[in-house]
């Protein structure tokens, strides 16, 4: 990626931060600012093995997904991702799909990397970065840093030890060495007991397997069945987030041929 790109995208990404609720160094909650500017976000827990998340367009919506079955620092990285394509390339592709390969920086398509390296600047800007270790790191210069000072860091900054590693070694404020023996600290010593031990967000390193589904999607749902593209079982499924039943949307369904027999089976004992 070019030196002159990679301004763009830093620049693209303090011009959101800025529209973001920050603590200290961090930003406080990213899901909530990103429901602020309008965008549909969608919280499920797919399955441990199912794609981290995806950005699409809908006629004049936006719509992010997160699965909530990885652990919550790379589900905040994973929405980070999303902006990024949202941003950048939404205007070239109707939607992107991400996994372990596009957001773990192994996919070398040009499109996922510069997503990742927004994702990177937004959640860890180098004058923040710079900031903590000049505040928050006693003789940083002399000493360097310790896994638990990397747990502080993924306290303040919501990244994961991976993201505050790569972002560390990527700014040129640790080199391979340093960071693999931070690395091999951290496996023996674990990420769980770390954050504890520092008193930071022990969340982060758990999946929150939320769910969390806008009203507003509802209507995509009816959509879909409406156009065959799920079950009457899914529609079902989709309706009880909401406390809703299929006689309250009948009036909005059209009968599918297969489901015919079903449905008035389901609505009529609604009506018992």
């Amino acid at each position: 990626m070019q030196d002159l790109r990679k301004k763009e995208l830093r620049r693209t990404a303090d011009l959101f931060r800025g529209k973001c609720k920050i603590s200290r160094y961090g930003i406080l909650d990213l899901f909530k600012d990103c429901e602020r500017m309008g965008y549909k976000l969608i919280r499920y827990p797919l399955g441990e093995n199912a794609d981290l998340g995806f950005a699409m367009k809908k006629e004049q919506d936006t719509i992010i997904f997160t699965n909530t079955c990885s652990r919550l620092s790379r589900e905040i990285f994973t929405l980070a991702h999303e902006i990024g394509h949202v941003i950048l390339h939404m205007e070239g592709s109707s939607s992107f799909i991400d996994n372990r390969m596009t957001i773990t920086g192994k996919n070398m398509d040009e499109r996922e990397q510069e997503a990742n390296y927004f994702a990177a600047c937004l959640l860890m800007p180098a004058d923040d970065v710079d900031r903590f270790l000049d505040l928050e790191i006693s003789d940083f210069e002399q000493n360097g840093l310790s896994a638990m000072d990397i747990a502080r860091m993924m306290s303040e900054f919501s990244v994961s030890f991976d993201t505050a590693l790569n972002r560390l070694e990527n700014l040129g404020r640790i080199d391979n060495k340093q960071r693999i023996q931070l690395d091999n600290e951290r496996i023996e010593k674990r990420v769980g007991n770390l954050l504890k031990s520092v008193g930071g967000n022990a969340r982060l390193n758990i999946p929150c397997k939320e769910i969390y589904i806008p009203f507003e999607y509802i209507d995509y749902v009816i959509y879909n069945y409406n156009h065959n593209v799920i079950p009457l079982q899914t529609l079902e499924k989709a309706l009880g987030y909401y406390q809703l039943t299929l006689d309250d949307i009948s009036d909005r369904l059209v009968r599918h041929e297969a489901d015919e027999e079903e449905l008035d089976a389901l609505i009529g004992g609604l009506e018992d």
